[in-house]
C-alpha cells in the first residue's frame, strides 16, 4: 500500500448564475496542491507551505474535516499528514476551502486502495464545506471531484447529475484582492422569495441546463441570469454593474458572481472571447485601483487528480 500521494484539486464556480447551491463547474487553474501520507499517531497533522494562513488544527481545517468523515464512514484508524504546497486564495469565492475538502478525500481514498468512487466521496467532502461556510452545500465539491459541470438535483437524498457541456465554452474569472468571508455573505440572503422571483430563476436553471446539453449558446445568453442571490450580494463586490456590461461589451455570454464572491465569472464561446473578456474586466479594477488577477480557462472534466510532487 502507498504511504504518500500528491493531488492537484481544481477552482470550481458554484451557482453558476441561476443555480444558486445546485449547479458548478471545475476550471484548470488555480487550485490546490496537497500531499497527503500516512503517519502514526493519535491525530491528523496539518503542514502549511503557502503564504496564506490556514487553520493548523485538525477539527477546524476543512481538509482534515473531511478527511475524518470519510474515515469514520469506512472504519479506518488511519492517520495522515496533510500538507498544503498551493493553495487558492481563502475567500476567494472560487473553492478554496472545497478544493481543500475534495483534495484531501480524494488522496486518501487513493492510498486506502480506493473502497468509494468520486461521486461518493462528495458527501464527506460536504462536511468541510459545512466546517468552512456553516452549509454542507455540494456545488463547489462535487465539481471539484467530478469535473465538468454537475447539478445537485436533491441534497436529501444526495442525487448529482454530471452535465455535458459544449467543446468551445471558455470561463473567464476575474479576482479582485478583496475577502468575502462566505459565511457573512449567505447571511445577507433572504430565506424566502416572491412566487413570480421563483418562477423567473426555475426557467433560468432550466434553460441553462439545456443550452449546456444542446450547445445553444444563444439560450445560455438568455439563461445566466440570476434574481435572487445576486441581486442581494453585488452591492459587496466594486464595480459590478460596470464588470458585468464591460464583459457583454466584450463578447461574453453573461456574467454572475462566482460563489460568494468577490470573483466574477463570464462565459464565452471560444477562447479568443474569452481572452477579450479578461481585459475588459481587468480594465474596470485597474480604473478603481483595485489589485486582480485574471483566469481563463476551458471547463475542466477531468476534476480532482493525482500529479507529481514539484
Amino acid at each position: 500500500m502507498k504511504k504518500v500521494v500528491t493531488i492537484f484539486s481544481p477552482a470550481t464556480i458554484a451557482n453558476v448564475g441561476p443555480g444558486f447551491d445546485i449547479m458548478g463547474f471545475a476550471i484548470d487553474h488555480p487550485g490546490d496542491r496537497m500531499s497527503l501520507e500516512i503517519i502514526h499517531g493519535k491525530s491528523h497533522r496539518i503542514v502549511n507551505k503557502t503564504s496564506f494562513d490556514l487553520p493548523l488544527d485538525p477539527e477546524k481545517n476543512a481538509a482534515t474535516v473531511s478527511l475524518s468523515a470519510f474515515l469514520d464512514y469506512i472504519g479506518s484508524k488511519e492517520k495522515f499528514l496533510v500538507t498544503f504546497l498551493e493553495k487558492i486564495q481563502p475567500g476567494s469565492g472560487i473553492g478554496s476551502s472545497a478544493a481543500s475538502s475534495a483534495g484531501s478525500v480524494f488522496a486518501a481514498n487513493l492510498l486506502l486502495n480506493e473502497p468509494l468512487s468520486r461521486k461518493e466521496l462528495v458527501l464527506f467532502a460536504m462536511q468541510g464545506e459545512k466546517a468552512a461556510s456553516g452549509s454542507a452545500h455540494a456545488d463547489n465539491v462535487a465539481p471539484a471531484l467530478m469535473g465538468g459541470f454537475v447539478l445537485i438535483r436533491s441534497y436529501d437524498p444526495l442525487d448529482l447529475v454530471e452535465i455535458p457541456s459544449p467543446q468551445d465554452l471558455f470561463c473567464t474569472v476575474v479576482h479582485p484582492e478583496i475577502q468575502l468571508a462566505t459565511k457573512e455573505s449567505r447571511r445577507i440572503l433572504k430565506g424566502s422569495v416572491p412566487l413570480s422571483i421563483a418562477v423567473t430563476q426555475a426557467g433560468n436553471v432550466a434553460g441553462l441546463i439545456t443550452g449546456l446539453l444542446t450547445s445553444n449558446y444563444a439560450l445560455i445568453r438568455n439563461s445566466l441570469h440570476d434574481v435572487i442571490a445576486e441581486p442581494a450580494r453585488s452591492f459587496l463586490i466594486p464595480g459590478f454593474e460596470k464588470l458585468k456590461v464591460a464583459s457583454m461589451k466584450a463578447g461574453a455570454l453573461g456574467s454572475s458572481i462566482s460563489g460568494s464572491g468577490p470573483s466574477v465569472f463570464s462565459l464565452s464561446k471560444g477562447k479568443k472571447s474569452a481572452q477579450a473578456v479578461a481585459k475588459s474586466l481587468k480594465k474596470v479594477f485597474d480604473s478603481m485601483d483595485i489589485p486582480n488577477k485574471v483566469f481563463i480557462s476551458g471547463i475542466n472534466h477531468k476534476g480532482v487528480h493525482q500529479t507529481e510532487e514539484k
